[in-house]
């Protein structure tokens, strides 16, 4: 009788790996039109050719889509995770199999693991860097000013890295240009609105297995991302409460019929919390104290930061996991405050977290591939500092999801366009 060695045992796993990521990967370029039409682009005019593209994204089978397209358009990639729990092991091992792609991401890293990953990524010495919250960017000026010069720009994803980027700007401390993918129309009327929206509710529902009908939701922050999230959970039945300090969103959620209040009341009423803010210590000791039995909180901005977890753990007589990507804190109360994800981003951080849709990733990655082809053969007109995604691209990618969805649009005629654009024309 033979057995399999641990060397063959290995090599077989990393292939099974392999095959089940790229069934994923598969599955998710199937429902994405416009990375299609972007890669057959990119495949006939070679872009990148010559290029290093460094990226800090969720590795997941949607970003490896965005990533085989720049391999596509001829450059070099070198991956790493931007969150720990995020990663998908069977679609980064998937990736790393692309003789033109090196992933580094591994699910469950420690900080350590995580900034070593970095590392390896910029040891390729990119010459664009693509990032979702900003920890490659700042990687390379804090560690790795060497690099900068040879970097003809970056860009990146989501708000939170934005709001860092623009304070690093405002500092005078960014080197080179990146351009803000997370500001343009494309990205932050879908990806925000309707991705973060659908994607936190259907995580936050498939971990617990509760239903929302009935529930009182408390969602911190009506930015983009807060507006989705109560848009669909009052779709579904629940009731929702917004908690904000700008006056201007508080008044706009209530106009659209959310009872608005303060962290502090609505932590005595709500059965869920799903923080939005990019902020941190959004919900602290206080709060805590003031909650339900068998309270629900779940953090969907990008770090981990927004629930105070130390304070919690602190406070709270005994904490144990309840179930997969669930941990319960028993208060000296009695009360139990349950956590999903380790307060990390809940659309990808639990064990049954798969991310935005698919169709919706498919604009934010679009965007995302014409800023890289953009900065490489446009970049000596960008300075460095934040900058917009030019327009033009953006309604481009438009263009090419309605023509893909078979929906046309009327054109203006000659006198509209001329009656536009004059300003002789009054009553």
């Amino acid at each position: 009788m033979t057995t399999a060695s641990p060397i063959s045992d290995h090599l077989e796993a990393v292939e099974s790996a392999r095959e089940s990521g790229r069934k994923k990967i598969d599955w998710a370029f199937e429902h994405m039109p416009i990375l299609a039409s972007l890669r057959a682009d990119f495949e006939a005019d070679q872009p990148l050719d010559g290029e290093t593209v460094g990226m800090a994204l969720h590795v997941e089978a949607k970003t490896a889509a965005l990533v085989e397209t720049m391999a596509a358009a001829g450059a070099e990639v070198a991956i790493t995770g931007c969150n720990p729990l995020s990663t998908h092991d069977d679609v980064s091992a998937a990736l790393d199999a692309h003789d033109d792609i090196t992933s580094y991401a591994k699910h469950g890293v420690d900080d350590d693991a995580y900034y070593e990953a970095i590392d390896a990524v910029l040891a390729h010495e990119p010459t664009v860097t693509v990032d979702d919250g900003g920890d490659l960017v700042f990687r390379v000026h804090e560690h790795y000013p060497e690099l900068v010069d040879g970097i003809v720009g970056g860009t990146e994803e989501t708000t939170t890295g934005v709001h860092r980027l623009r304070a690093m700007d405002d500092d005078g401390a960014l080197e080179y240009p990146v351009i803000a993918v997370n500001d343009t129309p494309m990205k932050r009327l879908f990806d925000n609105v309707h991705g973060t929206g659908e994607s936190s509710l259907s995580s936050i529902a498939m971990t617990t297995n509760l239903s929302w009908a009935g529930k009182d939701v408390v969602v911190a922050g009506y930015g983009q991302c807060g507006k989705g999230v109560a848009k669909k959970a009052s779709g579904q039945n629940a009731n929702v409460i917004v908690t904000e300090i700008d006056p201007r969103r508080a008044l706009e959620a209530h106009m659209e019929g959310y009872d608005v209040m303060s962290m502090d009341e609505a932590a005595a009423i709500g059965d869920v919390f799903i923080t939005t803010t990019g902020n941190r210590d959004v919900i602290v000791e206080e709060h805590f104290e003031r909650m339900q039995d068998g309270v629900v909180l779940a953090n969907a901005g990008h770090f981990d930061i927004e629930i105070d977890l130390e304070a919690l753990a602190e406070l709270a007589d005994g904490e144990r996991e309840v179930r997969d990507g669930v941990r319960e804190y028993r208060l000296p109360s009695g009360e139990r405050v349950n956590v999903l994800a380790e307060g990390r981003l809940v659309n990808l951080a639990t064990p049954v977290s798969l991310g935005h849709p698919v169709e919706v990733m498919d604009q934010s990655f679009g965007v995302q591939a014409v800023s890289v082809r953009e900065l490489v053969e446009n970049g000596d007109d960008y300075d460095a500092g934040v900058h917009e995604v030019p327009d033009h691209l953006d309604r481009t990618l438009a263009e090419i999801k309605l023509d893909a969805e078979g929906i046309e649009l009327d054109t203006l005629t000659e006198e509209q366009a001329e009656y536009m654009d004059s300003w002789r024309h009054g009553t």
